[in-house]
C-alpha cells in the first residue's frame, strides 16, 4: 500500500516521503495514529507543489541574507560606552550592544542571538563580531569600540 508519511517515523522515513508498506502496517499503525495518509494521485501532485513552494522560500531567503551579508560587510558599528584611564572599560561589550549600535546606526534589526563576539570586548579598540544569518550564510562585522571618560 503507499502511503504518505505526515510526521517522521522512525525505521521509515521523514515527514513527506513516499512509501510502499505492507498493508496491515499501514492500516493498524500509521493510518490510526496519524502518521501517514493514503498516497492518492492529487495528494502526491499537492506534495510536489509545497516542496516546490518550499524550495523558493528558501532559495529566496538565502538570497536576501547574501544581500544583507554584503552589507554588512561594508559597515562598520561604533559602540560608544564609558571607559576609565588606559582604554580600560567600564563593563564589557558583548552581542547586545552590537547589536543595538547596528540598530541605531544603521537601521538594520538583528537579533543578538544571531551575533558572536568572540569574548566580551573589555578595552577600547577595533574588533570583529560575526553574524549568523542563514545556516550557509555569514559576515564579519566591524566593530569600534570607543570610550567616553566618565
Amino acid at each position: 500500500m503507499r502511503v504518505i508519511l505526515l510526521k517522521d517515523v522512525p525505521g521509515k522515513g521523514k515527514r513527506g516521503d513516499v512509501l510502499n508498506v505492507a498493508e496491515g502496517f499501514a492500516r493498524n499503525y500509521l493510518l490510526p495514529r496519524g502518521l501517514a495518509g493514503e498516497a492518492s494521485q492529487g495528494k502526491i501532485k499537492e506534495l510536489a507543489e509545497r516542496r516546490q513552494a518550499g524550495e523558493l522560500k528558501e532559495q529566496k531567503m538565502r538570497q536576501e541574507a547574501a544581500v544583507l551579508a554584503a552589507r554588512l560587510e561594508s559597515l562598520t558599528v561604533v559602540v560608544r560606552t564609558k571607559a576609565g584611564e588606559g582604554g580600560r572599560l567600564f563593563g564589557s561589550v558583548n552581542n547586545k550592544d552590537v547589536a543595538d549600535a547596528l540598530a541605531a546606526q544603521h537601521k538594520i534589526t538583528l537579533d543578538k542571538k544571531k551575533l558572536s563576539v568572540k569574548e566580551p570586548i573589555k578595552q577600547v579598540g577595533s574588533y570583529s563580531a560575526l553574524a549568523k544569518l542563514y545556516p550557509t550564510v555569514q559576515a564579519k562585522i566591524k566593530v569600534e569600540v570607543v570610550g567616553e571618560q566618565a
